[in-house]
């Protein structure tokens, strides 16, 4: 009987998967690659004068627009976020009872120890 030869499994997995690479760029460089060296003239720009009154409404309502950007940006990594399912949260839970009960009794030991010694030492 002839059979056919089958994928590895490690590459059915991987044609089934989408990964996107996000690379790094400093921008000011690209910048400073891609514009031509030119030779700076001396321009002459009218600046406008700008007034030393502020808007009161900006002024009092900038705390809340910062916190509704806050706020809207954890809300967007809130749901980036790949949360464990039951059983993994189980097993984590029952680590972490573990080694919270291992070192409970390492100090009560280190403790009584502790008070065996200085007994002894002070009589």
């Amino acid at each position: 009987m002839a059979t056919k030869a089958k994928k590895p499994a490690a590459k059915q997995a991987t044609s089934q998967t989408k990964v996107t690479r996000i690379t790094a760029r400093d921008t000011e460089k690209v910048a400073a690659k891609k514009a031509p060296a030119k030779a700076e003239k001396p321009s002459v720009v009218k600046e406008k004068k700008q007034s030393n009154k502020k808007n009161p409404i900006k002024s009092i309502a900038a705390p809340f627009v910062a916190l509704g950007i806050y706020f809207k940006g954890a809300w967007y990594e809130l749901q980036q976020v790949t949360w464990p399912n039951r059983k993994a949260t189980w097993s984590l839970t029952a680590a972490l009872l573990a080694f919270t009960l291992f070192f409970v009794v390492l100090i009560l030991l280190l403790d009584a120890l502790f008070k065996y010694l200085f007994e002894l030492i002070l009589g």
